[in-house]
């Protein structure tokens, strides 16, 4: 199925800070099964689960494939006050998965690996830009506006030099 693309250079309709969770999973011995189809098939449970709750805190996420081994999600979250919430309640399907996990990687002795990184991203120090692209990533959770005028890249202003200075 084919997304619409988005003509021209847009931008994410987030305003605010943005919290950014990555999350993945890797299979270190693909025959072990049990060790990692649990884990593997938890993660579309929680995002079922958020993306059903309105005030979960999730804004959107994407899944994405690395390799036969390795299976990601990025996801955007309005705060970490949230994500935090819900990676501790007992009764949503975060606390159990990661009981689950728990104890399958002791039992499983590397069979498996999962990573997580968490970013939070003040209004002003983060930017997005989309050239021909159906709505993806953060504009995808937030919506897509176009650029209007000529609008300074915020990364451009802390990491990128001149062309003149370059070497």
């Amino acid at each position: 199925m084919c997304e619409k693309v988005v003509p021209g250079r847009n931008t994410a309709a987030s305003e605010g800070d943005v919290v950014v969770l990555c999350i993945g999973l890797r299979i270190n011995r693909l025959r072990v099964f049990s060790s990692w189809v649990p884990a593997f098939m938890s993660m579309p449970r929680m995002l079922r689960e958020l993306s059903q709750e309105k005030g979960s805190g999730l804004l959107g996420y994407k899944v994405l494939y690395g390799s036969l081994r390795d299976f990601y999600v990025v996801q955007y979250w309005s705060d970490k006050e949230r994500l935090l919430d819900y990676a501790h309640q007992r009764d949503k399907e975060h606390r159990p998965a990661w009981t689950e996990f728990n104890w399958r990687a002791r039992a499983g002795k590397g069979h498996m690996g999962i990573w997580h990184e968490t970013f939070v991203a003040p209004a002003s120090s983060y930017e997005s830009v989309y050239v021909d692209m159906p709505a993806y990533g953060l504009a995808a959770a937030t919506g897509v506006i176009c650029f209007q005028g000529r609008r300074r890249s915020c990364l451009r202003s802390f990491f990128w030099l001149p062309l003149t200075t370059r070497r």
